[in-house]
C-alpha cells in the first residue's frame, strides 16, 4: 500500500423519496437561500421540480433558479449561474439532475467566492481556496459526481473540456434515490455503465502501485455494472438493480478505489474529452469508444493487469480476450465502439489528437501521451 491521505466530507441520504426532504437538509445546514441548478426540462415533467420547490418553500429557503444545463456542460452557463450567485448573495448551490449538473453546480459554487475568471481553475492558473456549500438530488448515476469534489465543463468559446477537482466542492450532502433514475432512456444507461467502468479501470490499468484489495473492489464494480445494467435493459422498473446500480456508481469515484495505489492515471477521460469537445458525443459513448483503441495500445505497459482483468470479470485467460470482452459487452448494451459508430471521420483524427493534447499537458501527461500518440490511440478505433 502506498501512503494516502482519505477524505470525503459529503453525507449520502440514500432512498425512496428523500428528495422530499431537501429542504429540511439544506435547512439544517443554516442555508437560508440557494441556487437552483437544473437542466433542460425534464425535471418538470416527472414532477421532481414542484415537490424540490416545495420542500424549499415549506422550509424557508429562499431560491433563484438557473436551468438549461446540457449534458456536455458550457462555462457560458456556469458564468451566468456565478452572476446571479453574487449578485443576490446566495448562500449554497442545489443542483438537480445528473452529472452535467452537478459539475456546474461545483463550478458555479467555486466561481461565486473568486473575484477572477472560473476558468482560471480549470487551467490550474488559480487554486480553489473556498467555495459555496453544494447540496445535489440527483436524476442519473454515472459520474459519482454526488460525492467527489471533481467537476467538468467545456469552454464553449475554445472548444476545451477541462476539470477542476477540490474537497472544497465536494457536496455537503447529496440525495440518491434511485427511483428517480427509471426514467433514464436505455441509451443513457448504457452510457453511464460506460463511464462507471472507466472511473474504475483507468487507475487499475495505469497505476505502479496497485493492491489486491483495490483490484479486487474495481473487478466487483466492473462485474456488478455489467449484471445490474444487464438487469435493468430487461426490466427498468427493478429498483432493486437500478439501487445497486446507483450505489455502485458513487462508489467508483468518491475516492475510495484508488486510495493506496501509486501512479495512476485517467488517459481514457483525457483523449475522450476531445471527443465531446468538437463532437458533442455523450461521454460515456465516447469512452466506449476511447478504451477499447487505448487498451489494445497500453497493455503491454502493464499485461499481468490485463490477463488479471481477463479472467476476474470475464473467465478468460489472455489480456486480448479480456480487451475483446469488453469491446463485445460495449456494443452489446448499444454503446458505439468505432468513431464512425459516432459520426466521426477519420480525418478528424489529427484534429481530436490536437485537442487531447492540449489537456494532456494541463494534466501533466503530455511526455506519455503527445499528440502523435493520441492519433495513433485514435487509429485503433
Amino acid at each position: 500500500m502506498h501512503d494516502f491521505t482519505y477524505y470525503n466530507p459529503t453525507k449520502i441520504e440514500f432512498g425512496k423519496d428523500k428528495e422530499n426532504n431537501i429542504g429540511r437538509y439544506i435547512k439544517e445546514n443554516g442555508i437560508e437561500n440557494v441556487l437552483l441548478v437544473y437542466g433542460t426540462g425534464s425535471i418538470k415533467k416527472s414532477g421532481l421540480y414542484e415537490r424540490i420547490i416545495k420542500s424549499l418553500n415549506e422550509n424557508g429557503v429562499g431560491y433563484r433558479e438557473l436551468d438549461g444545463i446540457v449534458s456536455n456542460p458550457l462555462l457560458s452557463r456556469v458564468n451566468d449561474g456565478i452572476s446571479i450567485a453574487k449578485a443576490d448573495k446566495l448562500q449554497a448551490v442545489l443542483g438537480v439532475g445528473g452529472g452535467s449538473v452537478a459539475d456546474s453546480a461545483k463550478a458555479i459554487a467555486a466561481g461565486a467566492k473568486y473575484d477572477g475568471d472560473v476558468w482560471d481553475f480549470f487551467i490550474h492558473k488559480a487554486e480553489i481556496t473556498e467555495a459555496l456549500p453544494v447540496f445535489t438530488v440527483m436524476t442519473l448515476a454515472a459520474t459519482a459526481s454526488e460525492m467527489n469534489g471533481n467537476s467538468v465543463v467545456m469552454n464553449d468559446a475554445t472548444k476545451q473540456k477541462y476539470s477542476i477537482g477540490s474537497v472544497l466542492v465536494n457536496p455537503v450532502l447529496s440525495v440518491v434515490n434511485p427511483a428517480l433514475m427509471a426514467t433514464v432512456t436505455p441509451e443513457y444507461l448504457a452510457y453511464s455503465a460506460v463511464d462507471i467502468i472507466a472511473h474504475s479501470i483507468e487507475v487499475y490499468f495505469t497505476a505502479s502501485t496497485h493492491p489486491h484489495f483495490n483490484s479486487r473492489l474495481v473487478e466487483s464494480i466492473v462485474k456488478s455494472v455489467i449484471e445490474t445494467t444487464e438487469i435493468l435493459l430487461a426490466d427498468p422498473d427493478n429498483y432493486e438493480a437500478r439501487g445497486e446500480f446507483a450505489w455502485v456508481a458513487t462508489q467508483a469515484l468518491n475516492g475510495l478505489t484508488p486510495a493506496g495505489t501509486a501512479g495512476g492515471s485517467f488517459p481514457n477521460h483525457m483523449i475522450e474529452h476531445s471527443l465531446s469537445a468538437l463532437y458533442n458525443v455523450a461521454h460515456g459513448a465516447g469512452l466506449s469508444i476511447v478504451i477499447p483503441a487505448w487498451m489494445k495500445w497500453y497493455k503491454e505497459q502493464n499485461i499481468t493487469q490485463f490477463e488479471r482483468f481477463a479472467k476476474e470479470v470475464f473467465g478468460l485467460d489472455s489480456a486480448d480476450a479480456g480487451i475483446e470482452a469488453l469491446e463485445t459487452w460495449f456494443a452489446k448494451i448499444g454503446s458505439p465502439v468505432r468513431l464512425a459508430d459516432a459520426d466521426i471521420p477519420r480525418d478528424g483524427i489529427d484534429a481530436l489528437a490536437d485537442n487531447a493534447g492540449e489537456l494532456a499537458k494541463v494534466w501533466g501527461m503530455a511526455e506519455q501521451y503527445p499528440k502523435e500518440t493520441i492519433a495513433e490511440i485514435l487509429k485503433k478505433a
